[in-house]
Parts: structure tokens; C-alpha cells; sequence
């Protein structure tokens, strides 16, 4: 029996659009962090990268845990989102795109400064 060689190619064009998009992710937070006077290379760690992004939106460190909360994560991600987003001067509703994938790589590419933690000044 012959394989089609169709399912082959969808495969592999499948794999390089994973590998871009991942690619348009990793190199978003390393532009993210490094706006907010982090390393660059903090925001490719695994783990480490939701600890750093604590201190850079102003939440206590131990935070990052509660990611890893079946639906506490939920509420946590949209928080740091909006603490994200005023963190580079922007509203509230502009971590509605953070929600949906698109910001990070719209706040990265973009001229906005990072203005300091959100939740410390809350």
C-alpha cells in the first residue's frame, strides 16, 4: 500500500507554521522584558519567565504558582494581562488582546515604554 504523500506535506507545513508562530512568541517576550529593563533571555525560561513577569507587572513573586491551579490560572492570566498592560501605559482593555495571543507581539513591536509595576501603584 502506498501513503499518500499529501498527509506528509500538510504535516510539515503544519510543523513550519508552528515553529513561526512560536518564533514570533519567544522573540515578543524577549523584546517585552527587555522594554521593561529585564533580560531578554528571562523571557524564554520556561517557569522562570511567569516569575520575572510578577515583578515586572509589580504581583509578589509566589504568583507565578497559581498558574499551575486548574482554574485559579484562568483568573490569575487575566489579571496579570490587565497588570500588563497599564504596566506599558496602556488600558485595561487592551489585555483583551493578551487574551487572544496578539498582544504580546503588538506590544512588543510597538513604541510603547514600559512605565513601571501596575499592581504596586493600585
Amino acid at each position: 500500500m502506498e501513503e499518500s504523500s499529501g498527509s506528509g506535506i500538510g504535516l510539515v507545513i503544519t510543523a513550519i507554521v508552528y515553529v513561526a508562530i512560536l518564533g514570533v512568541f519567544l522573540f515578543s517576550f524577549w523584546k517585552i522584558f527587555e522594554k521593561a529593563g529585564r533580560p531578554g533571555w528571562a523571557g524564554i525560561i520556561p517557569i522562570y519567565n511567569l516569575y520575572v513577569l510578577m515583578e515586572i507587572v509589580g504581583r509578589p513573586g509566589w504568583w507565578f504558582i497559581l498558574f499551575f491551579i486548574p482554574c485559579v490560572g484562568i483568573i490569575i492570566s487575566i489579571l496579570v494581562a490587565i497588570d500588563l498592560a497599564k504596566s506599558f501605559g496602556k488600558t485595561a482593555g487592551y489585555a483583551v488582546l493578551f487574551i487572544f495571543g496578539i498582544g504580546y507581539p503588538i506590544l512588543a513591536f510597538s513604541d510603547a515604554k514600559y512605565v513601571g509595576p501596575a499592581a504596586k501603584s493600585a
